[in-house]
């Protein structure tokens, strides 16, 4: 039997149909959920593919869940990377402990962590630090009490990690009533800091074609002059973003197309001009803090595969860099000229005086203070033309970090050690030390310091030690 002509076309129109809705699918596909759920987040990834790249996860944060802790009474800040003014030097008005008993300082709380060597921001009596969770695969940012470091809240993202020599690396930073958290796999969050409800969320990969660094994003995000300030690399070399909205407010051009590397972003002032200084992959670049200007750069700085300390603004429009991954010349001094548009190498650091790999230097009484390399990591004591005035000796603490509170030098080695020295430029005198860590290792995350308590942690280990000079009184600190 023959097909009637309206037989055909109800065939025609239906094969149509079909084709319009597999090509629909098929570009459409980015609104798939793919993967696991996360307990306790309604967000879920999302596979995109942009021009000439893989597919990769998008993700979208979940709501917070809530714990036990409670926020503490106890004072102070520490809002992010380095502290206050971003230099690691605590001005807090609290005398501390020059010698501690046999046990050490009182250990007021530990937890657990991943492994990674992600430090904490505090405020409020709250401690915020971005977490991995393995059994889900999520970024997670941890709320916890000051008192006693139980948690208050938790809020996160799935995102896919493995571990390569840890996994987490970086300091959230605190403004106003916002967290601000760089993940491994450079996602950047906004975060309300009392409740963890999450604000926006910004995959680096997807917006700016970031290349994730070897050992994950190790850059800690910058808040200055009320905006978020960061360094993604390849398609802008850095942005200005408002923490508020995640807006973008400036972006520079990368004409040298450098790609991010584990180092942070620094602020300086210099003839009339602020800017921002950042190690990029292929040398140091100085942008205009208001306009996101480029207003010099230099491939005289060898950056390697790795590269880690943030520059170090000193007078007179010098920037001290150091690195030790791979690289021949150590640490150099530049110098800008009095427009701020031109850099010089003013002189070159040898390998054997300065070289320190991870930790970033500390310029404070007008000396710099920081690990060497070579010979296990003494710490160095030097005057800025690049002499050195004293060295620990036999205390080696390899990669360590450290901070200067009250006068005093705070010293962690690899191997979880804690010692305190002078913070002076006469000379290396050790008042105490203490192993704060059994069985640690690779101790390598920055220290945060709040009201006379440090935060430290190791590998997988976040602790508060009590180092106040000050008898308890009930109610002062943690439980």
């Amino acid at each position: 039997m023959q097909p009637s002509s309206i037989d055909r076309t109800i065939s025609v129109v239906v094969f149509v149909m079909a084709v319009f809705c597999l090509v629909s699918l098929f570009f459409t596909r980015s609104s798939i959920p793919v993967g696991m759920r996360v307990p306790g987040m309604d967000g879920t990834p999302q596979v995109l593919v942009t021009a000439n790249r893989l597919p990769y996860e998008a993700v979208i944060a979940g709501r917070p869940v809530s714990g036990s802790g409670v926020a503490s009474a106890i004072g102070g800040t520490w809002p992010g990377f380095r502290g206050p003014n971003r230099d690691g030097v605590s001005r807090e008005n609290m005398k501390l402990a020059r010698h501690w008993p046999e046990t050490g300082p009182q250990k007021c709380w530990e937890v657990t962590l991943c492994e990674g060597y992600a430090s904490p921001a505090v405020r409020d009596g709250r401690v915020y630090v971005l977490d991995y969770d393995e059994a889900v695969g999520a970024d997670v940012l941890r709320c916890l009490s000051l008192d006693d470091g139980r948690e208050i809240w938790r809020a996160g993202y799935p995102v896919a990690v493995t571990r390569n020599h840890g996994i987490t690396r970086t300091v959230p930073v605190l403004f106003e009533d916002c967290v601000i958290t760089f993940g491994p796999q450079c996602h950047v969050a906004c975060w309300d800091a009392e409740t963890g409800e999450n604000r926006w969320l910004m995959d680096l990969r997807q917006r700016y074609q970031t290349t994730v660094p070897r050992w994950y994003a190790g850059q800690c995000p910058l808040i200055d002059q009320g905006r978020l300030i960061l360094a993604p690399g390849d398609a802008a070399l850095m942005v200005a973003i408002d923490p508020k909205s995640g807006a973008v407010i400036w972006q520079t051009e990368n004409p040298r197309g450098w790609e991010m590397t584990h180092g942070s972003i620094a602020v300086m002032q210099h003839a009339g001009v602020r800017m921002y200084v950042y190690c990029g992959s292929g040398g140091v670049v100085g942008v205009d803090a208001e306009t996101g200007e480029l207003r010099w750069d230099t491939t005289q700085w060898p950056v390697q595969f790795a590269h880690a300390p943030t520059p170090v603004p000193l007078l007179d429009g010098r920037i001290f860099v150091c690195s030790g991954y791979g690289n021949d010349v150590g640490a150099l001094m530049l110098r800008l000229d009095e427009t701020a548009r031109n850099v010089s190498i003013e002189r070159e650091f040898s390998p054997k005086e300065f070289n320190s790999e991870q930790q970033t230097p500390i310029f404070y009484d007008d000396h710099l203070f920081g690990v060497r390399k070579r010979g296990g990591g003494p710490m160095v004591c030097m005057d800025v033309g690049g002499n050195e005035i004293w060295n620990s000796g036999r205390d080696r603490f390899g990669h360590g970090p450290y901070l200067i509170a009250d006068g005093l030098l705070f010293m962690m080695s690899n191997v979880g050690e804690l010692t305190i020295a002078e913070a002076s430029h006469e000379g290396y005198r050790r008042l105490a030390s203490h192993l704060v860590f059994e069985d640690g290792h690779d101790a390598w995350g920055p220290m945060a310091i709040v009201n006379g308590y440090l935060l430290l942690r190791d590998m997988t280990r976040l602790v508060c030690l009590d180092v106040a000079a000050r008898e308890t009184q009930v109610g002062e600190g943690p439980l």
